[in-house]
């Protein structure tokens, strides 16, 4: 792995720092390194952080189950929590005039020394990421993307110091033919990470986690044809995947119980008997229990996987012949990557309670919403092939979330909604947002500059109010 890429006495080593928060991103950079997407180093470095609320109760990246597998791709690990300590990483920045300070207190701390460093950030557009790039400002970035999220819109304006950096956004192909809108505005080169490369990983971290018995009896059930891999017709059972959206104030926790449970609903109504539901590691319990409830009223038998694993790996050990979910990338990785069948279940009220419109889980919410079945109303399949018609609403969505930051897409937008939002796509875009945009599909604004300012104070009156 160490290739050296000095040239003779005094040069500068290269060092590479991979920045990850979770096993699914840590996953995507082993893929990418696998697959020669970059340079030969001296060193590489992987920089681990912990974003939970409350990190001392949750694992890191370095310590989920199968990542022994990945860990020979680095040199070393490092922590940023320790790192940054008692800071939280994910509310935490460096000043200004601290900039200089850091970078040294870093490189004795990492043993970097002059080295030249090259980085790879998640999301640089928050923290943690963004605090590493101010902290090397001389570094050449490149930005992988985890998850749907990248065919969205750049959440925030970031510092053309840092996004002025960025060569290349490397994305797994999770929707062929889509192209990500995420740092387009600097001129980002989107590059894929080969499928072929990422598959392999997840089998080697399915393996790990099987050799650590970290996925617990469903995974070696699903493994030898037990109970929760005994399906109609000796089939894999239903995966169901929960998210945690009262955690982000999105839904209620009733609500999100009541999604979960219409999950459970659906798959049994599509013929499953074995369901097995994969919760998010902070959710409730109590959820699981009533979901358990559910599936026995409806005559069929749940299991609750306790254990943190990624989705991918239980692809790998169930062999599921549905997976279900909100708008979690796994269901796009289940149906592009694995081929199995996919159903949606509540996006379409999602996108009304999603509040802002900026909220940047909006782009995933209509891919997932535009491409796949819900579970109510169609059979589970394969996502709708993305066309022409699918890429303007994702330059239009993406457009009236960051107007600012993406004004070269207000003509993709007004063509998109011109031929298309009386068609079905209205629930995608608010009346209110596209009326204070000027687009089509909104309120006609008076023409009279008096009418024009009243009501131009009502709507900051209005704001106000709502807080």
């Amino acid at each position: 792995m160490r290739t050296a890429t000095g040239t003779g006495p005094g040069t500068a080593r290269t060092t590479q720092i991979f920045f990850a928060s979770t096993l699914y991103g840590a996953a995507t950079l082993a893929a990418a390194l696998d697959s020669g997407c970059f340079a030969p180093a001296d060193r590489r470095l992987l920089l681990v952080s912990n974003n939970a609320t409350t990190p001392e109760t949750a694992p890191p990246v370095d310590r989920m189950p199968g990542f022994e597998r990945l860990r020979g791709r680095f040199d070393g690990v490092l922590s940023w929590n320790e790192a940054i300590a008692p800071f939280h990483p994910g509310g935490w920045a460096p000043r200004s005039d601290d900039v200089p300070l850091w970078e040294r207190y870093l490189r004795m701390l990492w043993e970097l020394g002059d080295d030249r460093i090259e980085l790879v950030l998640e999301s640089v557009q928050v923290n943690p990421a963004l605090a590493v790039a101010q902290l090397f400002p001389d570094a050449r970035l490149d930005v992988y993307a985890d998850g749907l999220m990248s065919y969205g819109p750049t959440r925030n304006r970031i510092d053309p110091l840092v996004g002025e950096r960025v060569r290349r956004l490397l994305h797994l192909d999770l929707v062929p033919g889509l192209t990500p809108l995420l740092l387009e505005e600097f001129g980002a080169r989107p590059e894929t990470v080969p499928t072929e490369a990422f598959t392999k990983v997840v089998d080697e971290l399915a393996a790990g986690a099987g050799d650590a018995g970290e996925t617990g009896d469903a995974a070696d059930a699903g493994e030898t044809g037990g109970t929760v891999g005994a399906g109609p017709g000796g089939e894999g059972p239903a995966l169901l995947l929960g998210q945690y959206l009262a955690a982000l104030g999105i839904l209620t926790a009733e609500e999100e119980e009541a999604l979960h449970v219409t999950m459970v609903r659906g798959a049994v109504a599509h013929g499953h008997r074995r369901l097995v539901f994969k919760p998010h590691p902070v959710a409730p319990a109590a959820w699981s229990r009533t979901l358990e409830r559910e599936a026995e009223r409806l005559g069929a038998e749940l299991t609750v996987l306790d254990r943190p694993v990624l989705a991918e790996v239980l692809y790998r050990r169930l062999r599921p012949t549905l997976v279900v979910g909100c708008f979690s990338t796994a269901l796009l990785t289940a149906s592009t990557f694995y081929g199995i069948p996919v159903a949606r279940a509540g996006t379409e009220s999602l996108l009304d309670r999603l509040k802002p419109y900026q909220n940047s889980n909006r782009v995933p919410v209509t891919l997932v919403d535009a491409l796949l079945p819900d579970v109510e109303t169609a059979g589970p399949g394969v996502p709708r092939r993305v066309d022409e018609e699918v890429s303007g609403l994702v330059r239009a969505v993406g457009f009236a979330m960051q107007p600012q930051v993406r004004a070269d897409l207000r003509g993709a937008a007004e063509a998109y909604l011109t031929a298309h939002l009386a068609a079905g796509s209205a629930r995608y875009f608010k009346r209110r947002r596209l009326t204070v945009l000027g687009l089509p599909g909104g309120l006609p604004v008076p023409r009279h500059a008096a009418i024009r300012r009243v009501a131009r104070r009502v709507r900051r009156l209005r704001r106000a109010a709502l807080g």
